[in-house]
């Protein structure tokens, strides 16, 4: 694909993206996001060739780099509390700013939780996130401020449910501090495993 080609597509799932959040996944149609992108049906299907069902999927792996994204710098460099207490800081502000849409939970329902597409499409997501939690983890038991008997791929799954759970809450009733209750209780718990 020419770099030209590569704007053109990156242009209609940035333009799906924001229809998506606008209006919702099932009302978005193709002719919503053509004039959103200034682009033809005859385009998103010469760069999409699988139609909504692929655009619908390109976006949520867009919106699933962008929870990864606002995590950052912290999540990249978990390697003092002061960067694990930015990283939780940084998580309940994107689901406090997010509130109850969240366009990756829409798109992925909208996809068919069960489908091979969004399954391996969580599963990346998880296992990115999972990973550079199990990095943080491991950079401290290296520095002596974590246990190193702790199993830090175990631990790093729990951060993830922690997160995850806390999500769910706050989907449904619109409160986040079940979120926050649960990141305060698992970083409690890691530091009081400081070796």
């Amino acid at each position: 694909m020419t770099a030209k080609g590569a704007a053109t597509r990156r242009r209609i799932i940035e333009g799906a993206a924001a229809v998506i959040r606008e209006s919702g996944a099932a009302s978005a149609t193709l002719d919503d996001i053509g004039a959103r992108t200034a682009t033809s049906r005859g385009q998103i299907f010469h760069y999409l060739p699988g139609g909504k069902e692929e655009l619908l999927l390109a976006v949520a792996g867009s919106e699933a780099s962008q929870v990864l994204e606002d995590q950052q710098p912290h999540l990249g460099n978990l390697t003092s509390w002061q960067a694990w207490q930015g990283w939780r800081d940084a998580v309940v502000r994107r689901y406090r700013d997010q509130g109850v849409n969240c366009p990756l939970g829409v798109l992925i329902s909208e996809l068919g939780r069960t489908t091979p597409a969004a399954q391996a499409l969580t599963a990346q997501l998880i296992e990115r996130w999972q990973s550079a939690l199990q990095a943080g983890i491991v950079s401290m038991q290296e520095a002596g401020e974590i246990d190193r008997s702790l199993d830090a791929r175990r631990t790093s799954a729990a951060l993830v449910v922690a997160v995850q759970g806390g999500v769910t809450i706050l989907l449904s009733t619109g409160r986040i501090d079940h979120l926050e209750a649960a990141l305060d209780a698992a970083l409690t718990s890691l530091h009081q495993s400081a070796g």
